[in-house]
């Protein structure tokens, strides 16, 4: 008869168990994670733009439209007539460096920002609309499509090489490969470190590229270049410092969110990117590896942990069965 009571009080916690995993938290989760449309790295909403053209012309229309605002640091393209602080007075935001852009934003992405900036960053809602028709701090390229197209195709031939040389004379990179080679490791444990360390500063050079000019992350000592007071005043919001981002919004949401903010938080204040789905991938795991380095070894001590508590069930059982055997 025991046996029997024992086997109906695992049926009701299953039951009871079942109804909150798969009936209340499912609801709560809804609740908290509405559902939203996956990360379009196609960016379908956008007018299809040429992205191919004459590399030259277009090297030339860059130097004409872009740099009054924008240096191109890895071209030797510097403006130092104007501050960085008299820019942001102007802008509201320091002007990204145009380096690598070529090789982190989507190609037809960056074609409809050159020739409508507010649409493509859908900040419509905050500027060029009946209660703000300020128009967005970066003005439309007067040029024809077709020069869009020579513009982008020389953003992506100097992109890859520039992004690379920004991993190779990184500062943090060139010391600890310095390290790992002087050290009295194997050559091939040298080779992997040497690769993970590439990587991770590969990430974190997009991160700053793509991020920066508002977000900090303080964990990993960046400051945004342009001031949180001057932010807040340009987008009506202070940014968040992304330390521990990843934890608090989880690899999912923030993948939605980077690429569309407006899907997740209508009327956001943060621009839509624009990132590839190469180079947002790779910022989302340099958040991860500051906000949750340890997340691997976690996983698996969990794991180890929810084994151990099966086996020691499992022992808890027989023995209790033992017990009340002999004492019957």
């Amino acid at each position: 008869m025991s046996a029997l009571r024992e086997l109906k009080i695992l049926a009701f916690v299953v039951v009871v168990v079942g109804i909150l995993y798969w009936g209340v938290e499912p609801l709560a989760h809804s609740v908290f994670h509405p559902k939203t449309a996956p990360a379009d790295f196609a960016f379908s909403d956008l007018e299809k733009l040429p992205t191919t053209g004459n590399m030259e012309n277009g090297k030339v229309l860059v130097n004409t439209y872009c740099i009054a605002c924008h240096n191109i640091e890895k071209e030797g393209v510097v403006n130092n007539d104007v501050a960085p602080s008299d820019l942001i007075a102007a802008y509201g935001v320091l002007p990204p460096d145009l380096s690598n852009i070529g090789a982190i934003y989507e190609s037809n992405f960056l074609a409809n920002l050159i020739k409508k900036p507010t649409k493509t960053l859908k900040m419509t809602h905050k500027f060029e609309n009946e209660k703000n028709p300020m128009p967005f701090p970066m003005t439309p390229t007067p040029v024809s499509d077709a020069e869009i197209g020579d513009m982008v195709a020389y953003f992506v031939s100097i992109g890859d090489k520039n992004l690379a040389s920004s991993v190779e004379n990184n500062k943090e990179y060139t010391t600890k490969l310095d390290a790992i080679n002087k050290s009295d490791i194997s050559e091939e444990n040298k080779k992997k470190q040497a690769l993970a360390l590439k990587y991770h500063i590969e990430n974190k050079e997009i991160f700053i590229s793509a991020c920066t000019r508002c977000h900090s992350m303080k964990y990993d000592n960046i400051t945004s270049s342009t001031p949180s007071k001057d932010i807040q005043n340009y987008l009506g919001a202070k940014a968040p410092d992304l330390s521990m981002m990843i934890r608090s919004k989880g690899e999912e949401t923030l993948s939605k969110f980077i690429n569309d903010p407006q899907k997740t938080l209508e009327n956001a204040a943060m621009p839509r990117v624009g990132l590839n789905e190469y180079s947002q991938e790779k910022v989302i795991k340099y958040l991860e590896s500051i906000g949750d380095s340890k997340k691997e070894q976690r996983i698996f001590v969990g794991k180890i942990l929810i084994g151990f508590m099966i086996i020691m069930s499992i022992f808890a059982y027989l023995w209790k069965r033992k017990i009340w055997r002999d004492l019957h």
